[in-house]
């Protein structure tokens, strides 16, 4: 029987030890704000709809997203992750329309993801609290 895969070549299965370059940490990071996303889509639809079920309803949702911190802190976070999530989305965008396609443009697009959305990041939590 072939065995298709070579038993002598050396196997790393501790990631902590793996060194990932920034545009993959970029790009794994997309990732998990698309979960949080699509997780934090249920509360923000839950207070959506809690809002507009009544004036009594609404007061209650705005009371706790200008008074509670836990509340805040949830909304901050969703808006941390979209910002991230938009902001690598169009740097994957670019990456589809063959832009930067190089190892210094990757790099660098991956640096202006971080920095543009730190900005945002920053913006949304003045916004917030």
């Amino acid at each position: 029987m072939y065995n298709a895969v070579n038993s002598k070549r050396p196997v790393n299965l501790d990631l902590t030890t793996i060194h990932f370059p920034l545009p993959a940490l970029t790009s794994i990071t997309h990732r998990i704000t698309g979960v949080i996303l699509f997780v934090g889509l249920i509360f923000a639809f839950w207070a959506l709809g809690k809002s507009l079920s009544s004036p009594a309803g609404f007061d209650a949702v705005s009371n706790a997203l200008a008074n509670n911190f836990f509340a805040k802190f949830i909304a901050w976070g969703l808006l941390s992750a979209l910002a991230f999530h938009l902001v690598a989305g169009v740097k994957h965008l670019l990456m589809d329309a063959n832009i930067g396609v190089t190892l210094e443009g990757g790099v660098k697009k991956a640096q202006i993801t971080v920095v543009v959305s730190v900005v945002l990041i920053i913006l949304a939590g003045v916004w917030v609290w």
